[in-house]
């Protein structure tokens, strides 16, 4: 029997937010490009009855789902027939999880599992017990305590966290020092295919129209800690400039239009998500300057840095805040300029240095580009494997 790298995600939901889910697609993915024989398991959102019956299968990925993740078609995807959410049974019986942890992964997955990747604690739990190696990610400070058992297992082999501050957090719950470690979240390499016709025709439906000079580009999510709503008043500064914001929630794009519209700033447009995916490759080289916009406090102490290492593929010049986790690329010689988060005098100001000091290239910066490349997922699911020391088994000529 054929023995495979197996990413669990306890939900996989196409919703364009949804970070997470999308770290856990990209990891799976990932780890096919390496050439591993590749799964991506997670739980039905729409379930029929009895449909937990049905025994385990692989399938090709669905043209949806490969479009909205932008992946290659050497991962191939497992949907647990049993449903993700179904009131009665998630808090009234429990059945849910038993049939989960107890008896769908234990008899249906761990038999073809080399190792197994999950952000889901239950999962990581349910594989030590039935002897099945894991590697565990932790997105989130941990609170309560692990339990020794677990955590002390030979079959846990890593715990991947993506800040300092969140590995502290798994310390002090009893993790084993030897087994946290924190990495970067990385970027999908086609960021890195230069694609000038297309960012070309980006340029002209977003510029002509305004007959503006300059195209300043935001992409991500729409929460207000990412500091969006700064851009609004950037934007009414410096009219020359028209802005495109990518991503959100329906919800929020609305919000925010509703917000630039009482504010009477006409030079910024609300896209929502770009999709396909892979069609953001060319709005980031559209741009005269990429955006990274974001508000002090919790939440900038933690942020990864997906977002930067996309725009540094793309060898747009970029304008970022000085939060912690972004701190380390400040003396790289990259282009780019800085300021302090919160103030969006600083932010319009830093912007105005960006498009005089760095003049816009068809080509793209060489230096972003080259310095970019040590960040793709693929790159960091090499580290993972290693950290994991699975890479006598994994990976194999």
């Amino acid at each position: 029997m054929t023995k495979r790298y197996v990413v669990y995600s306890s939900k996989i939901s196409l919703t364009a937010d949804s970070a997470h889910e999308i770290h856990d697609v990209m990891c799976a993915n990932a780890v096919a490009n390496l050439g591993e024989s590749t799964i991506l398991v997670y739980p039905n959102q729409s379930p029929q009855i009895f449909s937990w019956l049905q025994p385990f299968k692989l399938q090709q990925p669905e043209e949806n789902f490969v479009q909205f993740y932008n992946i290659q078609a050497s991962l191939k995807t497992s949907i647990v027939p049993l449903p993700s959410k179904l009131k009665y049974w998630d808090q009234k019986l429990k059945i849910f999880s038993r049939l989960i942890y107890q008896y769908y992964l234990p008899f249906q997955v761990f038999p073809i599992t080399k190792i197994i990747h999950t952000r889901d604690w239950n999962c990581v739990k349910a594989a030590v017990r039935h002897q099945t190696p894991v590697i565990y990610e932790r997105h989130y400070f941990q609170k309560q305590m692990y339990e020794p058992a677990i955590v002390n297992s030979p079959f846990l082999k890593i715990a991947i966290t993506q800040s300092e501050p969140i590995r502290q957090s798994l310390l002090q719950a009893g993790m084993p020092p030897e087994k946290v470690v924190w990495l970067h979240n990385g970027f999908s390499p086609a960021f890195l295919n230069r694609e000038p016709e297309d960012a070309q025709a980006w340029r002209k439906q977003l510029l002509n129209a305004h007959k503006r000079p300059y195209l300043a580009i935001y992409s991500g999510a729409l929460y207000r800690f990412k500091g969006v709503d700064l851009l609004i008043d950037v934007a009414k500064r410096l009219p020359d400039c028209q802005f495109a914001i990518t991503g959100g929630t329906t919800e929020q794009v609305n919000t925010y239009r509703q917000m630039a519209l009482e504010k009477g700033v006409d030079n910024i447009q609300f896209l929502g998500w770009i999709l396909p995916r892979s069609r953001l490759v060319s709005l980031l080289q559209a741009a005269d300057v990429l955006l990274h916009p974001h508000r002090s406090g919790e939440a900038a102490n933690f942020t990864n840095p997906v977002k930067f290492f996309q725009y540094m593929a793309s060898g747009t010049p970029i304008v970022a805040t000085k939060i912690p986790p972004l701190m380390p690329f400040q003396s790289i010689p990259l282009a780019a300029e800085w300021c302090p988060p919160d103030h969006e005098q600083d932010l319009a100001q830093c912007i105005e240095s960006a498009l005089t000091r760095y003049p816009k290239k068809a080509e793209g910066y060489r230096s972003n580009i080259d310095y970019a490349r040590q960040f793709t997922w693929e790159e960091r699911a090499v580290k993972i494997i290693n950290y994991a020391g699975q890479d006598s088994e994994l990976l194999e000529e």
